[in-house]
């Protein structure tokens, strides 16, 4: 029976009986012992210094953070319970990189201990560089992008959701009252109490038709107008252009606050000089009834988001091929009937992904609601104003009226909403799809 020759080293010792599992076991014991058993002295020692560094400088940091979470302090004025979540959040993704780092730790024991009872020895320095370049240079590269990731978005995430099952209010506020955990007592309160769920789902019906409505309607007008100026009748096309785009040069919360001054019910212009001399009468309550100031609030929309949109139907446009168009005249096409089956899918398979995005702006565009009229005007026997969307209540629920953790509750809610909605349509265009099968 053919067995393979004995591998050495440059010393002549033999690795025929090295043992990948212990090399793996002692690195599960204390980090760096299997480098050191796979004769990686400089790993191990690195190893080592690394995990004996992390248990003298964090080990008591990270039980106090497991405390601050489990308990939310318990002497009020001198525990702060946020600032004891926020430490123990804080102390959880420092421990998560630890143990990733040990992890590694052990699977690179492993892998040594295997190449080196294989091939007698392990790769030089030269060799291991260029392993590193080829397979892990761009995980490096993309390390500190991450790191900061994680505590710019990732960090405020995880901090909200917790915010979400505590009784974090005005009257449970910290250092002088302590805050507690309360389970899933905000949703409960949330969806059975009649102001809460009166309110709730007032504005997630308003969110849901301010988000549909606008942005199809500024969807429908920027396409309508690429249309009409990519006719080939149409002259002095770029000065159309320009025009056409000239709102989008202007900065958004001017033109909010503009159309708020011509919206008053008193002094604006659109009752002043259109409405009152055309039909008469005292013109309409825009700021004072909620179904008017919906409706100025989709017309203003509209008009501040067809520029984009029109802009990138035109470069669309002009990519199609003209040759569909002549097959379509010599099939007897009528004008109808292009714009259907050539003009309207050509232009949807090419921006599906920026339309969507488009919805998910608006769903949270929050400048136009509070720059136009605050959410206003307000409602009885309600906490929210009859035109607050979702993040224009959370705005308020956090700063006016200090309901952190309703406000925490509302924003899971609306994330989880929105996320699945995009998700679910990102699925069914290109975005997903991989090169070769698009």
């Amino acid at each position: 029976m053919y067995s393979a020759p004995h591998t050495k080293d440059e010393n002549g010792h033999r690795f025929k009986n090295h043992h990948p599992a212990l090399a793996m076991t002692l690195s599960i014991l204390f980090a760096g012992l299997g480098q050191l058993y796979n004769r990686r002295w400089m790993k191990g020692l690195l190893f080592i210094l690394l995990e004996v560094s992390f248990i003298y400088e964090f080990g008591y940091d990270i039980q106090l953070g497991f405390w601050g979470i489990a308990t939310l302090g318990e002497i009020p004025g001198l525990d702060d319970s946020i600032q004891l979540l926020v430490f123990g959040i804080f102390m959880i993704i420092l421990l998560v990189f630890a143990i990733g780092l040990y992890i590694f730790n052990i699977v690179d024991a492993r892998k040594q201990a295997i190449l080196l009872k294989e091939n007698g020895k392990l790769p030089g320095l030269k060799e291991a560089l260029r392993a590193f370049y080829d397979k892990g240079f761009p995980y490096f590269i993309t390390l500190p992008g991450l790191i900061l990731l994680i505590f710019v978005v990732v960090f405020p995430l995880i901090f909200s959701l917790t915010l979400a099952f505590t009784n974090y209010n005005l009257y449970h506020s910290p250092p002088r009252h302590l805050v507690d955990w309360v389970g899933f007592s905000n949703f409960k309160q949330l969806f059975s109490e009649d102001v809460w769920s009166n309110s709730f789902f007032d504005v997630l019906s308003w969110t849901i038709v301010w988000t549909i409505v606008a942005t199809t309607m500024q969807i429908v007008l920027g396409l309508f107008l690429a249309v009409i100026v990519n006719d080939k009748r149409i002259k002095l096309k770029k000065t159309i252009r320009t025009i056409l785009i000239l709102p989008w040069a202007v900065p958004a919360f001017v033109s909010i606050l503009i159309f708020k001054a011509m919206f008053n019910d008193g002094f604006g212009a659109i009752n002043n000089d259109i409405i009152i001399p055309l039909f008469g009468g005292k013109g309409l309550p825009w700021l004072l009834d909620p179904f008017y100031t919906k409706l100025a609030l989709i017309m203003i929309q509209t008009w501040l988001g067809f520029p984009f949109l029109f802009a990138l139907f035109s470069g669309v446009l002009q990519s199609a091929s003209q040759e569909w168009y002549e097959a379509a005249d010599v099939d007897g096409g009528s004008k109808w009937q292009k714009f259907r089956y050539i003009t309207l899918p050509h232009v949807l398979y090419a921006t599906a992904p920026l339309l969507i995005t488009q919805y998910a702006g608006n769903f949270n565009n929050f400048n136009i609601i509070y720059l136009f009229n605050n959410g206003k005007p307000a409602v009885e026997g309600q906490y929210a104003g009859g035109t607050d969307i979702l993040i224009s209540w959370v705005y308020k629920l956090t700063f006016d009226n200090n309901q952190y953790g309703m406000a925490a509750t509302v924003t899971i809610i609306m994330g989880l909403f929105i996320s699945i909605i995009a998700f679910f349509q990102f699925r069914h265009t290109r975005a997903f799809k991989e090169e070769g099968q698009i």
